[in-house]
């Protein structure tokens, strides 16, 4: 089975003033397609601890899923993080989940989140809300488990 995280980004929901619904729609969708959650956790937006947060879980899980942070406020600065600890961006799948995210809102073009590599793990981050980060989640759910196996070294091809 392939573990995954889901770090919810969040200045309110790290202070309890609010509750984080984004993270558990997340978690509940990666575990309704085969992925074993092992870790929610919640941190404010300050990029030392969303990098080490990020570091922790990649060092644990295959996948680690990021929601929150990636727009255009002040405070948004989960793609910093993100990129900051990876070795590798795959700019292909936030393409994706931008253009599937036009489908539903204009507004999905300010989304700046990205995917990258950190060991042999994936990061993706995700918007905050919780339809945006669950619908972009979706359009690229069933390319996760290749990239994964990818980096888990199962990189033969079958002839077809």
């Amino acid at each position: 089975m392939r573990t995954a995280a889901v770090l919810t980004v969040s200045d309110s929901a790290a202070w309890g003033e609010r509750a984080d619904v984004s993270g558990p729609a997340t978690a509940d969708l990666l575990r309704q397609n085969g992925f074993e959650v092992t870790q929610q956790d919640i941190v404010p937006d300050d990029q030392a601890v969303i990098e080490s947060a990020l570091v922790r879980l990649s060092e644990q899980v295959q996948l680690v899923v990021t929601t929150g942070g990636t727009g255009i406020a002040a405070r948004d600065i989960t793609p910093e993080a993100t990129r900051a600890v990876c070795e590798k961006l795959i700019d292909g799948i936030p393409e994706r989940m931008r253009s599937e995210g036009l489908q539903h809102t204009p507004f999905a073009v300010l989304g700046r989140g990205l995917c990258g590599v950190r060991g042999r793990s994936l990061i993706l981050n995700l918007p905050g809300s919780p339809s945006g980060a669950v619908e972009s989640l979706q359009a690229v759910l069933h390319i996760l488990p290749h990239a994964i196996d990818l980096l888990a070294g199962k990189t033969g091809h079958d002839e077809g």
